[in-house]
């Protein structure tokens, strides 16, 4: 599996961003923050090829740096309201384009500096055991709790029931064997036949690794609490 699967790494790092100015680069530790992601996907043992996508120099030239290879972003691809799936469709293109094509297609969002190398190459190897059984993706995930009668808040402040209100769960039928889990963002993998299919991240059929909450960068208070983390995570190996 290692050496006869080409694996294509994606981190998609756009220049701007709402609440951090220069999130990509903000330093964690005295390494900016999408370091972490190029450098978890370089130590794999089953991840061939790095790309980072961006329309910004400094990040380009941040992520060359580190060793990854570019793909420049077109701007209308690094909009506030640009989603994920059409900036890795214009990396496939591209690489298409040069005639290569992967067997597997991952997605680091750099967003996650907790990732590792050790905890890639764990996903990828429940992703391809999980394949044999007919999957064509995996994400990352944890778990909410057990699905008991659950709504979700709108942002109108109107409530959504996140199943069918008119036949409410009983209690028996809501186990810990059927928890709702969440995305965590870390790590989405899927083959190069469901890429295609879908043109997403996500395809047909996922299945979910799931591990415990990991934080994803969004705020200052996310970066304090990640630094850290990461500095502690030092402290015991050393």
């Amino acid at each position: 599996m290692e050496k006869l699967k080409e694996i294509l790494a994606i981190i998609p790092a756009r220049g701007g961003s709402k609440r951090i100015e220069r999130k990509n680069l903000k330093l964690i530790l005295n390494k900016p923050l999408i370091a972490y992601s190029i450098e978890a996907s370089k130590k794999s043992k089953f991840i061939t090829k790095t790309i980072v996508s961006s329309e910004d120099k400094e990040i380009l030239s941040t992520a060359q740096n580190f060793g990854a290879d570019i793909i420049i972003r077109p701007k209308e691809l690094a909009q506030d309201t640009t989603k994920t799936a059409p900036v890795l469709v214009q990396v496939i293109e591209k690489l298409e384009s040069n005639n290569y094509k992967p067997d597997y297609i991952v997605l680091l969002q750099p967003t996650s500096p907790e990732r590792d190398e050790k905890y890639i190459d764990s996903a990828l190897k429940y992703f391809f055991q999980k394949e044999q059984e007919g999957f064509d993706s995996c994400f990352s995930a944890f778990k909410l709790g057990v699905t008991q009668a659950k709504w979700r808040i709108n942002l109108d402040n109107k409530l959504t029931p996140l199943y069918d209100h008119r036949k409410r769960p009983r209690w028996q039928d809501t186990s810990e064997h059927c928890p709702l889990i969440a995305e965590n963002g870390a790590f989405y993998a899927l083959t190069y036949e469901a890429f295609k299919k879908t043109n997403d991240f996500i395809g047909l059929n996922p299945c979910a690794y799931i591990t415990d909450k990991m934080i994803d960068i969004d705020t200052i208070e996310d970066f304090i609490k990640v630094e850290e983390k990461l500095k502690n995570a030092k402290k015991t190996l050393s």
